[in-house]
């Protein structure tokens, strides 16, 4: 039985479905360590997460079992043993686990026992729960190994402590949510080590994945609750930790305690890291958006830059007779700022097109929200054809606001592969385009300085799709409709709850029912980065077809 042990935390990303990459990956780590005793990679990191229905097909569990075949021949080398997480097969059902890989072989392996079905999880779905574990020997020493939701809930670890483990290691797939970092480390496994009398390390994956994006933020705490080791955010990072065992059991020596994203630095670059790995991942030279001159659509570019740099992202002002020469400036400015390659395409020949083409068939009606909405269509029209032509991925510029009301175009401004604001509140972009402007996100590729003029942010909202519209002719102002959003979609509250914080009742019901039944555009919306509990999306699954008020 040895008493120091030198563990490897690999903070890595994860190409789901690319088996032979992700193990590659783990090959290299290993060999770039050769004096660890020990290397461990986070949840699924063979087939990637969320794998979601793609581990139900046969060809995935052969694949995930050759590979980890392979990893395991790997450790017959001199080097570390690897802690790898992948699915398992096992008399007809299919398993979440962790693999001990050490001298060649498998030579032991963990299920997960907690399995999470809410928000972005189905793991239910998918998996079998696993039996309550025993601690994995290694070296002598008694390893813990509950995986992810098991250490979010406390039996697992009480079970593996009383079974005699005397460290605990918590590999996992932990998406980023706001101020989530924080509670995982001080609140959620600060009690397991409380509880348990037992070290913990705690590690995450990095990376996006369609609407999800992981912070990492991984960590160890000493049985005394005491922070050894934090690494970075948002990046990958692989760090040695020197474990003694004395007296009163397993110690971690210190080691770098690097500084977590605050508010609202964390949101922006969660957005860069979700776009980014998008639009790699799925091989597109860059993104194409709509300028408006407005504030959503100047935000978007700003983080397309971040996140791509400016040679990737081509930026198109298509005003119509309602744009105003503020508006024009502006998109202008912003692209000048951004050094982005900026195209301006009129509009007008189109709209006058639509007129003719649809003047028999309205001759008896009045202009109305049909022909505003016909611009909008116009301008997705324009943007996707250049997308085709050129592979360009489409990034919409909608934010939750709009799409929690319907104020968003189906086949217009809805049109498109990606949405980084997506789950960001009109008051969120206001935020984030006063901190960008003031500051350059850590992940950022774009100027240093201002990133947009300031009048993009200090104007008042409009589409400009009729003379002198404003956000604010149809819609509350948005210090009121956001906190009431809020009340609606993340806390799941009632007219009359929100009646008694102080809302008016009549703008509630309106409200609510814009938030219901405009269901069918959002389920047609493209996929957008998850920032908080409730995004539209994986988190929230609502009827189209739904009845239900609560008035």
């Amino acid at each position: 039985m040895t008493d120091q042990l030198l563990i490897t935390m690999a903070q890595l990303t994860q190409t789901v479905g690319n088996l032979r990459s992700n193990a590659d990956a783990m090959i290299a780590t290993r060999e770039a360590k050769p004096d660890s005793d020990l290397i461990v990679f986070p949840e699924l990191q063979l087939i990637g997460y969320p794998p979601e229905d793609l581990v139900l097909k046969p060809a995935v569990w052969e694949r995930a079992e050759a590979e980890l075949l392979r990893l395991a021949a790997v450790t017959a080398k001199p080097g570390p043993a690897m802690l790898v997480g992948s699915i398992f097969r096992d008399q007809g059902k299919l398993y979440n686990g962790i693999a001990l890989l050490e001298d060649g072989q498998i030579a032991d392996v963990r299920y997960k026992v907690e399995l999470p079905n809410y928000g972005t999880f189905d793991e239910k779905r998918l998996f079998a729960s696993g039996p309550m574990p025993e601690p994995v020997q290694f070296k002598g020493v008694k390893l813990g190994l509950p995986i992810c939701e098991d250490g979010w809930l406390p039996e697992v670890s009480k079970h593996l402590a009383e079974q005699g483990a005397e460290l605990l290691i918590s590999v996992n797939g932990s998406p980023y949510e706001i101020e989530k970092d924080d509670r995982r480390e001080t609140e959620v496994f600060a009690a397991r080590v409380k509880e348990t009398s037992l070290p913990l390390m705690f590690l995450n994956r990095v990376g996006g994945q369609d609407e999800v994006v992981f912070d990492g933020c991984s960590f160890v705490l000493n049985a005394d609750g005491e922070t050894a080791h934090r690494l970075p955010d948002w990046e990958e990072h692989v760090r040695d930790t020197i474990w003694s065992k004395g007296s009163e059991g397993w110690v971690c020596d210190a080691g770098d305690i690097e500084n977590w994203d605050h508010h609202p630095a964390d949101i922006y670059n969660a957005m860069i890291v979700g776009l980014r790995d998008y639009v790699n991942a799925n091989h597109f030279p860059g993104v194409v958006l709509g300028l408006s001159g407005g504030i959503d659509s100047a935000l978007s570019a700003a983080v397309a830059v971040d996140a791509l740099g400016a040679d990737r992202v081509w930026c198109v002002m298509m005003p119509s007779r309602f744009t105003s020469q503020e508006s024009l400036d502006d998109a202008e400015g912003c692209a000048n700022m951004l050094g982005t390659k900026l195209d301006t395409i009129p509009i007008n020949p189109a709209i006058e097109g639509f007129d003719a083409m649809l003047e028999g068939s309205f001759s008896d009606s009045e202009v109305d929200i049909t022909e505003e909405n016909i611009q909008s269509r116009i301008r997705g029209v324009t943007l996707m054809a250049l997308s085709n032509k050129f592979g360009h991925m489409l990034l919409t510029t909608g934010n939750k606001s709009e799409m929690s009301v319907g104020y968003a175009t189906i086949y217009g401004d809805m049109a498109g592969g990606y949405s980084v604001l997506k789950d960001a509140y009109k008051l969120t972009c206001f935020k984030l385009s006063e901190w960008r402007n003031r500051n350059k996100p850590s992940l950022g590729l774009g100027p240093d300085g201002p990133v947009m003029p300031a009048n993009v942010i200090s104007k008042p909202p409009t589409a400009e799709l009729r003379e002198d519209q404003k956000d604010s002719d149809s819609l509350p102002d948005y210090e009121i409709l956001d906190p009431l959003l809020h009340g609606l979609i993340e806390e799941e509250l009632s007219v009359g709850d929100l009646v008694k914080r102080g809302f008016d009742r009549e703008t509630v019901i309106r409200i609510e029912r814009l938030l219901y039944i405009a269901e069918y555009k959002r389920r047609q919306a493209p996929p957008g980065v998850k920032l908080g509990t409730r995004n539209f999306g994986r988190d929230r699954r609502y009827p189209i077809t739904n009845a239900f008020r609560t008035v």
